[in-house]
């Protein structure tokens, strides 16, 4: 596992480049919703999820469910980067014959443990996989992200509900509080309110942390990992489209078919990640 924060910034920045080049490779994609989870991933598979392509069935193994499906390309770079498979699958993405779909699949894909991409359906399933652990008394966490318009779902507060009352202290879940669903912003569309508010009043323990900085998201985990008696809620304060300055100003980010403006300012990103990378690698 990575041991500083200079090695998660590395990852991140990993992360960030192999989602653009899959998604540019494709053509067109889920680019809003998958950048702006990379820094919360960067942290739990650099340092947090114990879990190895050689060992993935492990029952003691970590859990991790991308309730939010469409951030599926950000996960699959993750999970190439941790050796699940190999960069010319990555490039795939989403075509005919690929093992990685838009949206995850537990049936195609090394390394996802939930098919997702049915919004609500994710973090059912998350608390699920929770509660049987602790009922057979494994001491693995479960991680889930959910997105902020996802919760638009009733399922999704029937599963919190539910965590909550069985006390699942090995579940930590995610809301990738971007501001943006695809329709529109969420304030406008369904107002979520305080989601911290909402989650402690759902028996969570609840904290809003800066998405975008690693060492908040990683010390908010090793303060859930110390909690007993409640599950916890980690509110991500990010930007739809995060890291990519041009796309996180950019109103209709959800699902981009670029244009050649719009790809003239991702491969600028693109161009500057590789240069960072490359003096990374050359520390």
């Amino acid at each position: 596992m990575l041991a500083t924060q200079t090695d998660l910034q590395f990852f991140a920045n990993q992360i960030r480049y192999y989602t653009l080049k899959e998604l540019k490779a494709i053509g067109f994609g889920h680019y809003g919703g998958s950048l702006s989870i990379v820094e919360v991933l960067a942290v739990l598979y650099g340092k947090h999820i114990h879990v190895e392509p050689d060992d993935a069935k492990n029952p003691d193994r970590d859990y991790f469910v991308l309730s939010k499906g469409h951030g599926g390309p950000a996960l699959y770079a993750t999970l190439f980067l941790k050796k699940f498979f190999s960069e010319e699958t990555l490039y795939t993405l989403n075509q005919n014959g690929t093992t990685l779909p838009s949206h995850p699949d537990r049936n195609l894909t090394p390394g996802v443990e939930m098919t997702t991409g049915s919004l609500g359906q994710g973090i059912s399933a998350a608390t699920g996989i929770a509660f049987g652990n602790k009922l057979d008394g494994r001491t693995n966490y479960t991680y889930a992200i959910v997105g902020d318009g996802e919760l638009n779902e009733g399922q999704c507060w029937e599963a919190f509900q539910f965590a909550a009352h069985h006390q699942l202290e090995n579940l930590i879940v995610f809301i990738d509080d971007n501001k943006k669903q695809l329709d529109g912003l969420t304030i406008d569309i369904m107002n979520p309110f305080d989601f911290v508010e909402k989650m402690k009043a759902f028996g969570f323990a609840a904290e809003l942390v800066d998405g975008a900085n690693l060492e908040e998201i990683d010390a908010a985990v090793e303060r859930a990992k110390k909690r007993t008696g409640k599950p916890t809620a980690i509110v991500l304060d990010t930007i739809k489209g995060q890291g990519v300055p041009y796309l996180e100003k950019k109103a209709d980010n959800h699902h981009i078919r670029p244009t050649e403006v719009d790809m003239s300012a991702i491969n600028s990103t693109l161009e500057e990640l590789e240069k960072v990378l490359e003096g990374g690698q050359n520390q």
